[in-house]
């Protein structure tokens, strides 16, 4: 397949097919993945502690009542 050049930006080009403006810099997109895929996994890694620091909140949470309900029978 044939593109033509878009005046004035070298890493686009348009497809004659459908009219559509590609970009022709693999470059720039294959960096443009690999930014995605790292943010997202620090998406993930943030989203695992923050679910981790809730678990520990409950756990604690859970601890205080029982702890609470041993002094009260101790009495």
């Amino acid at each position: 397949m044939e593109y033509y050049g878009v005046e004035g930006h070298s890493d686009l080009a348009r497809d004659p097919e459908n009219n559509s403006i590609v970009n022709v810099n693999t470059m720039d997109y294959h960096q443009y993945i690999t930014r995605r895929n790292v943010k997202s996994e620090s998406s993930k890694k943030i989203q695992n502690i923050e679910d981790e620091i809730a678990n520990v909140k409950g756990d604690l949470a859970e601890i205080k009542l029982l702890l609470k309900e041993m002094i009260n029978e101790s009495r």
